[in-house]
Order: structure tokens, then sequence, then C-alpha cells
């Protein structure tokens, strides 16, 4: 017996590319911004300068499903790399380090970059 959903798959997925990116626009947005609220004091420069124009051009990237592949592996690297850094020197579970989010956006970008644009995205119209 098919599941109820199973026929609206590729929608789901569409919808999940493009609500990832267009989240993970707005960290680059306030990273490099202010928008829409400033950063934190006390953040390095690297963070702004560095993790602010990937996470803005990588997930309007994403959002539209543009070079989908290349810009969620990079997202997904990037986010790998701030659980790390930034929050696995804490401890080891994302539940007491903090970070949860920054573990759930490298997988969905993974995710994302194994599956490509799918459908609703700038990379399948290019192909047709």
């Amino acid at each position: 017996m098919r599941w109820f959903m199973s026929s609206y798959s590729s929608h789901c997925y569409a919808l999940m590319r493009i609500v990832a990116g267009f989240l993970f626009l707005w960290h680059g947005a306030q990273k490099l911004f202010a928008i829409p609220s400033p950063m934190p004091p006390g953040v390095p420069s690297f963070i702004t300068y560095v993790a602010g124009p990937i996470e803005l051009f990588c997930g309007i990237l994403v959002m539209i499903g543009l070079f989908t592949h290349w810009a969620a592996f990079i997202a997904s690297g990037q986010m790998a790399f701030a659980y790390w850094i930034g929050h696995g020197t804490k401890a080891l579970l994302p539940l007491q380090n903090e970070g949860e989010l920054a573990a759930l956006y490298c997988f969905i970008f993974l995710f994302i970059a194994a599956q490509g644009g799918g459908i609703w995205s700038v990379d399948a119209a290019r192909q047709r």
C-alpha cells in the first residue's frame, strides 16, 4: 500500500530545498548587513567575512536551485566546520554544545548536494 504523501515526494523535497536555502541566506545577511538584527558583540571577524558570504550566496543558490549540487556541498562543509570549531569543542552532543542547528543544516545540505535541484529549480529549467 502506498503511503498517502508518496506521490508528493518531489514537491516536498523542492519545498525543503527552498525553505532551507531561504533560512540559511538570512544568517549571511545578518553577518554581512546586520539584517534583520546585528551580530552579537565579540564575534570574530573571520566568521563575518568568510562565513557570511558563503551563507548568503549558497543560501540564495540553493533556494533558487542554481548550481545546487556545489552550493549545497559548500554549505554542508561550512556547517560541519562551524559545528566542530564553534560547538564541538564545548561538548560532544549537539544538545549540550548548542550545535543542533549547525548539525541539522550540515546534513540537510549534504542531502541536497546528493539530490540536486529537483523540480522547481533553475537547474531543472536549464536542462530542458
